[in-house]
């Protein structure tokens, strides 16, 4: 849009967020549902916290980076559904620029730090399995605090960066946000400037954060499985091919959504299948860790 017609136009206060408005009659089903999933997510991470910190038998690297997961996914989580919840009882959808960019970084930044943190445990694994002789020495105390501090800086700043350059932007309508909660591609589409260079960067910052931590998991996983495949034990192979499966399956999942939404092209296609993308990183990812790694 020209700049002169844009500013023609009243800056807007609040936004709309449709959410799942495009289904009235499922309402009160969906508020059951994402509150029995919420419960639940929240539930499940917190009892491994707990455990974790409280058992000193479990005080190893492994559980380490789990207790950082899912002290993640309980705030990861709480970005998004409670606010949706309201909004299904009240069915006040408006939220503030300010409280929108809010929202947008912290689930951002939770989710740049949730991919860097699962790729350090399927390195992890990948040294435990693959390497057992150098775990000890490579996994020390320090070495695993570096990895979760890194993962957890590293998340906040891109988002920082990210943020940033969506609050040099003038939202003057239309107001509707079609998505359930404030995210990069909704919000930024509603900018009357120009956002050609944004969007660019964003692409930039997403594609760093999602592509290498997923190959990584992906590689450290294919080793692990290649080892597990030479165990003398058919029992004990058995055992440790389901438990990498179900990993792979569920890392696959939240990168796989991730790369779908941020990274590729946006085609029509997958524009219409955005909130459904969304739904399995910020919704099906967090309740399913406390099952796969417990």
């Amino acid at each position: 849009m020209a700049n002169g017609e844009c500013r023609n136009k009243t800056v807007i206060a609040t936004f709309l967020l449709l959410e799942f408005g495009n289904i009235p009659e499922m309402q009160s089903f969906l508020f059951l549902l994402f509150l029995v999933i919420y419960v639940v997510t929240v539930i499940g991470n917190v009892l491994i916290f707990v455990l974790v910190v409280a058992d000193r038998h479990l005080h190893k690297p492994m559980y380490f980076f789990l207790c950082n997961l899912s002290c993640l996914e309980t705030c990861y989580s709480s970005t998004i559904l409670p606010r949706m919840l309201s909004s299904f009882l009240t069915g006040d959808k408006s939220i503030s620029i300010g409280s929108c960019i809010t929202q947008f970084y912290f689930f951002g930044s939770l989710a740049v730090t949730e991919s860097f943190l699962v790729s350090v445990m399927s390195y992890d694994r990948y040294l435990a399995v693959c390497k057992p002789f150098h775990y000890r020495a490579v996994m020390n105390s320090r070495y695993c605090l570096q990895l979760v501090a890194w993962s957890w800086m590293d998340g906040f700043l891109v988002m920082a960066i990210s943020c940033f350059l969506i609050s040099q932007h003038s939202f003057r309508g239309p107001k509707i946000i079609d998505h359930f909660f404030c995210d990069f591609t909704p919000v930024i589409k509603l900018s009357c400037c120009d956002t050609g260079l944004t969007e660019m960067l964003v692409f930039i910052l997403s594609s760093v954060c999602a592509l290498p931590p997923f190959l990584l998991t992906l590689v450290s996983y294919m080793c692990v499985i290649t080892t597990v495949l030479r165990m003398s034990s058919t029992t004990g192979m058995q055992k440790a091919l389901s438990t990498c499966f179900s990993h792979l399956i569920v890392n696959t999942v939240f990168y796989g959504s991730l790369i779908m939404v941020y990274v590729l092209p946006k085609t029509k296609t997958l524009r219409a299948l955005n909130k459904v993308f969304s739904v399995f990183y910020t919704v099906v990812a967090p309740l399913l860790n406390p099952f796969i790694y417990s």
